[in-house]
């Protein structure tokens, strides 16, 4: 079925009545409409959440309706939609009773903290100003307390759109960040050594700052802190939905493509075949498809990209073709990544993606009887890997942040960590990587390679506890204990403070029959996790021990 770009992110909206037009009863009926709405046709959506935590969420919101005011009700409602935490099941905001009103600052996640990106000219002096304060709050604390109310399909959704949840002053009182409802935000902000704070008035209901794919631009009105100069490739032609443009120094094609959509002046199969062409019929030995600000479209044009990619011998090697992978990757683009991994030999680098690999996405629009508040839930499960094979996102091979100065002077790490890919000093599957140097007896090599690869930042989404302790429990369930034992020990070795890890040597030895060092094992995992899970399961084991149940 069609895939809808994600819409959400529009915020133009009614404008807000000073109080609600509507009753409590018909807010509380909306809400119960909404309840048996999801539980009729909507069941399959408890996958991250439980019908009875929703249930009960319905419930505290459904008392608290008549202390309510409007925004208050329509934050409340966002917060119980945002439980399913899939980035298409939505409140919607266009024709809701309440207006999400914007603050005229664009602010972003760099690696090195939370900046403003852009900004109204009327506040200039904020520019590139690092953000420290929300009101009275830490900007972490104020992250934190709007959480709840963004969809939040994983991190990286919340990194892309969470901002603009936090740049609202109906989501910052109804979330606790300000004691009451203002036009007015104070930031405290930090530039050049200097701290200080700037006071913003709200922009009109319906206004926001023109973003494009999450940025904002340098116009008559508008600010951007990038400098004047070369434009990074990724911003470059932003009018256009795609573009390509050969680099001849690294003899590299540079695609960038920002919605799975045709642009109207070529369709997408026209455009892949001009590239190929191009490949074909000249000195290029690598492909990069930028694909970081592409939040979807429509996935059955994804067809024209992926074939032509496995069909290209020059480009469909390990090193010859590179993606960038960002926050906004997501929806329709979540699908094409996905069938770049199944069926290429693709090189992923950047961050990771903004979607579930597999995840619910076309939604139907439900509108609540009463007042007219549009919500969207998803109906199609959308699958292009295993289910063994899931995970919160698309994570890169390569781990590539951007600073925020790498971004004011117009520099791109993640591409030159494209340009620069040379799989001779880079393990693309650690995972087998680690296997093959255990099963060939080089235990030396993987006692020295292993640790540097954890510690190496390229790897930082690679889980390396999680896949070898899964490798461990693989060995128990073969009938292996002794080498389950091997695993998890270099487990504790490469990661000494993780409780999970001695709890698993403690299961190795139980298997193996040798009670007394699984007794050891599970003390320290409970003493290193008194109140968490894995020091309850701990103690649950080490009871059993003691009367002989295991």
């Amino acid at each position: 079925m069609k895939k809808i770009i994600l819409l959400f992110i529009s915020f133009l909206m009614l404008q807000a009545t000073a109080q609600s037009t509507f009753t409590a009863q018909q807010w509380q009926d909306d809400l119960k409409f909404l309840q048996h709405t999801v539980h009729k046709d909507y069941p399959f959506l408890f996958k991250k959440v439980t019908s009875e935590a929703f249930d009960a969420a319905v419930e505290k919101l459904h008392k608290q309706i008549p202390n309510l005011a409007q925004h208050e009700i329509s934050i409340g409602f966002a917060r119980i939609i945002g439980m399913f935490k899939y980035g298409h099941t939505r409140m919607g905001w266009h024709g809701n009773p309440t207006a999400l009103r914007q603050f005229p600052v664009n602010l972003y996640r760099f690696s090195d903290g939370v900046y403003v990106q852009g900004v109204h000219k009327d506040y200039s002096q904020a520019l590139g100003a690092k953000v420290l304060r929300v009101g009275n709050m830490s900007v972490e604390e104020a992250l934190k307390a709007v959480y709840p109310v963004v969809p939040v399909e994983n991190e990286q959704f919340f990194k892309a759109y969470g901002f603009l949840y936090l740049m609202s002053p109906e989501v910052l009182h109804a979330q606790g960040v300000v004691s009451e409802l203002s036009d007015q935000l104070e930031l405290t902000l930090e530039k050049e050594g200097k701290t200080f704070k700037t006071t913003f008035e709200v922009l009109p209901a319906g206004k926001m700052p023109p973003r494009t794919y999450g940025y904002i631009q340098t116009s008559d009105e508008w600010l951007d802190v990038r400098a004047s100069g070369e434009t990074p490739l990724y911003l470059k032609q932003l009018d256009k939905i795609y573009y390509y443009e050969y680099l001849p120094d690294s003899k590299t094609v540079y695609v960038r493509q920002s919605q799975i959509q045709d642009d109207p002046t070529e369709p997408i199969p026209a455009f892949y075949t001009r590239v190929f062409d191009f490949i074909e019929k000249n000195d290029v030995q690598r492909l990069v498809l930028d694909v970081r600000l592409n939040g979807g479209g429509n996935n059955y044009k994804n067809k024209a990209v992926v074939t032509r990619i496995i069909e290209s011998k020059k480009i469909n090697q390990v090193g010859n073709f590179v993606v960038v992978l960002g926050r906004r990757t997501f929806s329709a683009c979540q699908n094409l990544v996905n069938e770049l991994d199944n069926y290429t030999n693709a090189v992923f680098v950047g961050e990771p993606t903004g979607e579930n690999i597999n995840f619910y996405g076309d939604n139907n629009e439900v509108i609540l009887p009463n007042t007219k508040t549009p919500v969207y839930l998803s109906f199609a499960w959308w699958q292009d890997k295993p289910q063994w094979e899931n995970d919160d996102w698309l994570a890169p091979h390569i781990a590539i942040d951007m600073s925020f100065e790498e971004y004011k002077t117009n520099k791109d790490p993640v591409l030159e960590a494209a340009l620069s890919f040379d799989d001779s000093d880079f393990v693309l599957d650690p995972m087998q990587y680690m296997t093959e140097l255990y099963t060939s007896g080089q235990q030396e090599k993987l006692a020295t390679e292993v640790p540097k690869m954890v510690r190496d930042p390229r790897y930082k989404f690679f889980n390396f506890e999680g896949e070898l302790n899964e490798a461990g429990y693989n060995s128990i369930q073969r009938g292996d204990p002794q080498t389950a034992i091997a695993i998890f020990t270099f487990i504790t070795q490469l990661f000494p403070e993780s409780a999970n890890a001695w709890d698993s040597l403690a299961e190795g030895y139980l298997e193996a029959g040798d009670k007394e060092k699984a007794t050891e094992y599970y003390q320290k995992a409970l003493k290193m996790d008194p109140d968490g899970p894995t020091g309850k399961n701990a103690s649950g084991m080490l009871r059993k021990i003691e009367v002989g149940s295991h």
